[in-house]
């Protein structure tokens, strides 16, 4: 059964955190690319970013949440 939301007693994952920020960029950058195209970029960016995640198991956002506390 599924727990609403608010329900949650511990703090978000960095692996949380890194799903909810790699996120929200791309959706951003692809609206900002409605504008001007070249926020693609950024698009590409993060899709690399995660990709090379994957095979190398290392993150630059996972260091800089590592280094604000963030539980893992």
């Amino acid at each position: 059964m599924l727990k609403p939301i608010n329900s949650r007693q511990q703090s978000w994952t960095q692996h949380q955190w890194l799903r909810l920020i790699a996120g929200s960029i791309v959706l951003m950058s692809l609206t900002l690319a409605l504008s001007n195209p070249a926020w693609l970029w950024l698009t590409a960016f993060v899709g690399v970013n995660l990709l090379q995640s994957a095979f190398t198991n290392w993150c630059p956002l996972i260091v800089l949440l590592q280094k604000l506390g963030v539980r893992g």
